[in-house]
């Protein structure tokens, strides 16, 4: 269940990360509500699954996820460059965060 957390505060992040986008510089003020209340639903899980994981793959994962969410999302809505080396990054992204909960980072 914890990991479940985990991946959804990674999603809530993305979320953050686009709302602060839109939010342009704070100047909107649905997308800035949008920000904090993500934020805050993003940190508050990941609080919660931190009472069970290790904290450096916990919040590896966590990063993970909003990162490459985030980047995925801009370059297929946002108008972000897609490029091979991009996706090549992205990937090892994924593969770093795979290889962390196979080296055993999980619940303690």
């Amino acid at each position: 269940m914890a990991w479940v957390l985990v991946i959804v505060a990674g999603l809530f992040e993305v979320a953050m990360a686009l709302s602060l986008k839109a939010s342009r510089g704070f100047t909107q003020v649905l997308p800035s509500i949008g920000f904090v209340l993500f934020a805050l639903i993003s940190f508050g899980l990941l609080n919660l699954a931190l009472t069970k994981l290790d904290v450096g793959t916990a919040y590896a994962v966590w990063v993970g996820v909003g990162a490459v969410g985030t980047a995925v999302l801009g370059m297929l809505f946002m108008g972000d460059q897609v490029s091979a080396g991009r996706i090549a990054a992205l990937a090892l992204i994924v593969a770093g965060v795979v290889g962390l909960n196979l080296a055993g980072g999980g619940a303690h």
